[in-house]
């Protein structure tokens, strides 16, 4: 069973424009694109399709041309872009899409000017070409329908770049909150390689953020930049497939982020609602190492395995809710099993029973401790006996 892969390669940083033509030199017909875009009400612009090519490497380069009258200060609000795009006949999957990348613009500019998402005016990632950047990004996501979406850690550049409010540092402020989380990299180049319209993107629709390529590639296409730069301006774009083999089918293999400290001086109550504040949040598993620090004092390890893209959440709750002044991090590979839950009615009654599958089959279980407590606190049974009855009837079953 082969699952369709995208991936970005983001070495150089991502953009709009750039998204646009990696897709049209990936095997998106033009036309297919064109027809798709004249189902939302946006007039004024016209689109040009250029081979062109950046330090030998040779792609597609999109140029979004704007009307003379519709230059300079053509701004939207969310509002606006909302309407007009629920308003439209593109599919479903096209308008929650391009919705849901604006969305992230709009919470980061409206967090950065202290304004409601709705009422912030865009400015530049308002004006046309950036409607027709993301709105003919989701149309292109809609056409390959990509069982999962990866992507490289993303490039950021240097330097300063000139925005509404005059010049920013390189990430600018919105492209850097939109990028909370997701892991980056900067200074390959003095200048700004990744804009707001572009980090949106990732956000929205990246499913993970890797450098590993665990994946054939079976087609790869540049969209180009329209800046020359000491690195290739594209953006890379891989269309993959990743053959799961018979005896992985119910594995997962995947990356996660381990965040870990070292904590001496705290009370020991504190560290039972400290786990339940991590698995609250959505790590994967939280677990306490007795360890000996420098002159010899007892301490504890505190580890946290959790999705990447969560440091900010897992860092906070460690800045808040512990004595520790700061953490270790660091991306591991995780393997597991695929696990299904279900109910089965004991002579005790129900409990929920974890089971893990290998190659389709039952290969292990596991009752829910909380099942069985209940059941002991309520019967008088001890917890042990409960476990051991219910294990009992479920091996034979």
């Amino acid at each position: 069973m082969a699952e369709k892969i995208l991936y970005f390669d983001c070495f150089s940083g991502i953009a709009g424009d750039m998204t646009i033509a990696a897709f049209i030199d990936l095997g998106v017909p033009m036309d297919y694109l064109l027809s798709e875009l004249s189902k939302i009400s946006l007039e004024g612009y016209h689109i040009q399709f250029v081979p062109d090519e950046r330090k030998g490497i040779h792609g597609i380069r999109v140029d979004v041309i704007l009307e003379k009258d519709l230059h300079g200060n053509h701004h939207r609000n969310f509002r606006d872009i909302s309407k007009i795009i629920k308003d439209s006949l593109l599919s479903k999957y096209v308008k929650e899409t391009a919705l849901s990348i604006f969305q992230l613009i709009a919470d980061a500019e409206g967090k950065l000017h202290g304004k409601p998402p709705e009422e912030v005016h865009f400015h530049e990632v308002g004006a046309i070409d950036s409607i027709v950047d993301i709105v003919a990004t989701a149309i292109c996501l809609d056409f390959f329908k990509p069982d999962r979406i990866l992507c490289s850690t993303v490039e950021l550049g240097g330097g300063f770049v000139k925005c509404a409010h005059g010049l920013m540092p390189v990430p600018a402020p919105a492209t850097l909150q939109i990028l909370k989380g997701i892991p980056v990299k900067s200074g390959a180049v003095p200048f700004e390689t990744t804009t707001p319209t572009g980090a949106a993107i990732l956000a929205a629709c990246v499913n993970q953020f890797t450098d590993n390529h665990n994946f054939t590639p079976v087609k790869i296409a540049y969209g180009v930049g329209h800046r020359e730069t000491d690195i290739p301006n594209v953006l890379r774009l891989i269309l993959a497939e990743e053959t799961v083999s018979s005896s992985l089918s119910s594995i997962a293999m995947d990356d996660a982020l381990l965040i870990e400290c070292n904590i001496d001086d705290m009370n020991p109550e504190f560290y039972t609602p400290l786990m339940d504040h991590f698995l609250e949040a959505g790590a994967f598993d939280v677990y306490y190492t007795s360890i000996f620090m420098k002159k010899g004092r007892p301490a504890v390890k505190v580890s946290v395995l959790a999705p990447v893209g969560m440091e900010t959440t897992i860092g906070d709750i460690i800045f808040r809710e512990t004595s520790s002044f700061g953490y270790r991090k660091t991306v591991v590979g995780k393997v597991a099993l695929e696990r299904v839950l279900e109910e089965k009615m004991t002579s005790l009654g129900r409990v929920r029973v974890k089971k893990a599958l290998l190659d389709g089959k039952n290969l292990k279980f596991k009752v829910e401790f909380e099942d069985c407590l209940k059941i002991s606190r309520e019967q008088g049974i001890a917890l042990p006996e409960v476990y051991r009855m219910i294990h009992g009837e479920l091996y034979e079953a």
